[in-house]
């Protein structure tokens, strides 16, 4: 009786075991294809971009020379580099600043209810749908010495052309505009959803105690939106980090490199200067800084989380 009874446990067992390509491992089965696409497109180029890091190909022909971390300690003395690098956390930084006071007031503005609000907020985050090439050929259009609709209002004005992209310092400030006026729509979505999920009982406990709405604003909205505000610092400082296409269009890093950031400088370096294995030690280290740049903002903005 005892090895019966054991031998309908074992059999039991053996039909509540789960087969592999059964309803409740299917969804790990769709993983793969994922995963696949992120090893090719992601991983694979990583590591190849490292290897090249320690070569000086010249990104043609087949011959490739390994030369150690030169190309890393030729990054130091680059004189380029290093204008290219403050450019990069200028774009990176400025941005992300513009893009959380904007996208803030804008969320705040168009929380409330009002007629035409759907029209608004599409108005703002349509600039977010249009590709960065066709925002920076739009504002060259309109900057652009001779032939630019801004310099055309100024004549007719009576005053004189302004050439408003010679100006490195001026240039500069123009790139941080359009990128932040063109993601500013996704930092106001970030903060309209954060807006939505304070409970309304925050702000009834508040005015029966008195407190006027800039401490309502003070002491729980800004508290209680920091999930918000990480993820919005985060998005739009790495893709300030990243910013190539618009510098490509609008000023294609001029005058000279002023204006080049990072991104655009590997290429410049890449393809003019026929020096991918010094163009990758860029992207490498620009993958580097981004890397540190997000754990370090992630993990400071993570520590004012406030739970409801």
């Amino acid at each position: 009786m005892v090895q019966a009874s054991e031998a309908t446990q074992q059999s039991s067992q053996k039909k509540k075991r789960t087969p592999f390509f059964s309803r409740r491992n299917s969804m790990n089965v769709f993983y793969i294809p994922a995963l696949l696409m992120f090893a090719v497109f992601t991983i694979y180029p990583l590591i190849s971009g490292i290897q090249l890091s320690f070569t000086n190909w010249d990104g043609y022909t087949s011959r490739i020379d390994f030369v150690g971390v030169a190309n890393y300690g030729r990054l130091f003395t680059d004189g380029y580099f290093r204008d290219v690098l403050i450019n990069t956390l200028v774009y990176g930084v400025g941005s992300t600043v513009f893009q959380q006071i904007m996208g803030l007031s804008l969320a705040l503005i168009l929380d409330t209810k009002f007629r035409g609000r759907d029209v608004a907020r599409a108005i703002v985050y349509l600039p977010v749908l249009i590709s960065p090439v066709i925002m920076g050929t739009m504002y060259y259009m309109l900057l652009q010495y001779r032939y630019g609709a801004l310099n055309d209002i100024v004549v007719m004005l009576g005053g004189e052309r302004v050439a408003w992209l010679s100006d490195a310092n001026t240039a500069i400030a123009i790139i941080v505009f359009i990128n932040t006026v063109q993601f500013v729509g996704l930092s106001m979505i970030i903060y309209l959803a954060g807006l939505q999920n304070i409970p309304t009982d925050y702000y009834e406990a508040s005015d029966i105690d008195g407190a006027t709405t800039w401490q309502q604003f003070h002491y729980v909205t800004v508290p209680l939106l920091y999930p918000a505000f990480a993820t919005s610092v985060i998005l739009n400082l790495i893709g300030g980090l990243k910013l190539f296409d618009i510098i490509s269009v609008l000023t294609n890093g001029g005058p000279g490199y002023s204006t080049n950031s990072v991104s655009t400088f590997i290429g410049i370096t890449y393809f003019d200067a026929q020096s991918a294995g010094y163009a990758s030690a860029m992207g490498v280290v620009l993958f580097g800084l981004i890397l540190v740049v997000t754990l370090v903002m992630n993990g400071l903005l993570n520590r004012k989380k406030v739970e409801f």
